[in-house]
């Protein structure tokens, strides 16, 4: 086991609301809903398999892909693309999939990546109007544990 030092996900999560954001070590960046827009990089690697080039694309189109465009990670992208196919075969080893997992966290591809990264992917407007009577979505609000329990049991008390 590893010890001494931060871990990425180790602590409280990074709140993007802090008041001190000297603390928090920069600003987070919202990303756009409707992802990235335009053509997709050329594959940085050898010779690229179809399912390879599925990916590529699909990940291109993506509101992370601003950020990996800004930061010309064309390279980490289709590295992760490569093992992630190789991880796909039945006969792939677990390390491959860790190594997945931590690649998609450092590209901000999970949750807890994108908090790592303070990216936050702005909302459609859609989603940003109340629901409407007799939708089953419950909007989510502040308040104590006790009473957002009670609320989803039924309970009174």
């Amino acid at each position: 086991m590893p010890k001494g030092g931060a871990r990425t996900r180790s602590g409280p999560a990074p709140d993007p609301d802090a008041l001190r954001r000297e603390r928090d070590a920069g600003e987070w960046k919202v990303l756009p809903a409707e992802g990235r827009e335009g053509a997709t990089p050329e594959w940085p690697l050898t010779e690229q398999a179809e399912r390879e080039d599925e990916l590529w694309e699909r990940l291109w189109r993506m509101p992370q892909a601003l950020m990996w465009e800004r930061y010309g990670q064309d390279i980490e992208v289709a590295l992760y693309v490569r093992r992630l196919v190789e991880a796909e075969a039945r006969d792939a080893g677990v390390n491959l999939g860790t190594l997945v997992r931590q690649m998609s966290d450092s590209l901000g591809l999970t949750t807890p990546g994108m908090r790592a990264n303070r990216w936050r992917i702005d909302r459609p407007e859609e989603e940003e109007a109340a629901p409407g009577p007799g939708s089953s979505v419950t909007p989510i609000t502040p308040g104590s544990a006790r009473a957002r329990l009670r609320s989803v049991s039924g309970g009174s008390g």
